[in-house]
Formats: structure tokens, C-alpha cells, sequence
């Protein structure tokens, strides 16, 4: 059977989503190892009942190079993902699990900007987490892939009955 354009497309729609995936990871993973990443992050994680705890726990800085060691080690598991489907599920899940948690800031933390009327208007905040969705779905999308792969079940193409 033949490659059509709509397989290519598809092949083509996984590189950009994974490296989509990649480089903000890989950018913002990163810059938690400087004191300026660590501490435009004190207002959403100390803002956050559920993440508030690590700054007791790590520290400001701590607590950043945590943050961005997992960040790394996703990046580096889904590079490896063309050669491991194992490290595509762990990639993915650690990707889904980052993605989670900063989407649960959207519900957490004051992101409608109140100059602008509120909600719909985004403020700084959400501006900077609302793309943190696709990457969640991009994420959930990796990991099902990676499942499946090691099911033995390789994806050429998308699965209309599903």
C-alpha cells in the first residue's frame, strides 16, 4: 500500500506536535536553573494550595531545579522516543503529569485580567498557561501512541473507528 498525502500530512502533524512538545519543555526546563525562572514562578506556585508545599520542602531555587530536572528528563525521554517505546510512555506520561499541574493553575490562580472586564480577557498569567491544554492533549496523544507501540501495535495512521 502506498504513502498517500494524507499519511504524509499525518507523519509530518506528529513531528511538529512532538517537537512542539520538545522545545517548550526543553526552553522553560531550562531556564529553571536560573534565579529568574525560579522567581517568576513563586507567585504561581506559592499561589497554589497543591504545589505550595515544595517551597518548604526544596526551597525557591530547589524547587526550580526540580521542576526543571523533569522537564529535561521528558525532553530526553521523547527523544528517545523514535528508538524506545518505553521511553515514549514515560515521556508522555511525565509530559501529561507536568501539563496537568499547570493547567490546574488556570483554576487556581487569578488569570482574567480585571482591567479588560474579567473573564474572557486573559492577564499575564493565563496568557503564559492557556497553551499548557494542547500541550496536555499533545502529551495524553504521545502516551497513548507509546501504549500502543508496546501492545505491538504500531500507528501509520489514525483510527477512524475510534
Amino acid at each position: 500500500m502506498g504513502t498517500t498525502h494524507a499519511d504524509s500530512i499525518l507523519r509530518a502533524g506528529r513531528v511538529v506536535a512532538l517537537a512542539g512538545l520538545v522545545l517548550p519543555l526543553l526552553l522553560i526546563g531550562g531556564l529553571k536553573f536560573t534565579s529568574y525562572e525560579a522567581e517568576a514562578l513563586v507567585p504561581l506556585i506559592g499561589g497554589t494550595p497543591w504545589l505550595s508545599w515544595m517551597y518548604p520542602a526544596f526551597g525557591v531555587m530547589g524547587t526550580s531545579y526540580v521542576l526543571g530536572v523533569v522537564e529535561i528528563a521528558t525532553v530526553l525521554l521523547l527523544v528517545a522516543s523514535p528508538w524506545s517505546a518505553r521511553a515514549v510512555v514515560v515521556g508522555g506520561a511525565l509530559g501529561a503529569l507536568t501539563f496537568l499541574v499547570t493547567c490546574t493553575l488556570l483554576v487556581a490562580l487569578p488569570v482574567w485580567e480585571p482591567s479588560l472586564g474579567g473573564f474572557p480577557a486573559l492577564g499575564a498569567a493565563g496568557q503564559f498557561l492557556i497553551k499548557d491544554i494542547a500541550l496536555l492533549g499533545i502529551s495524553l496523544v504521545v502516551l497513548s501512541e507509546g501504549l500502543q507501540r508496546m501492545q505491538g501495535r504500531h500507528i501509520d495512521r489514525l483510527d477512524a473507528s475510534a
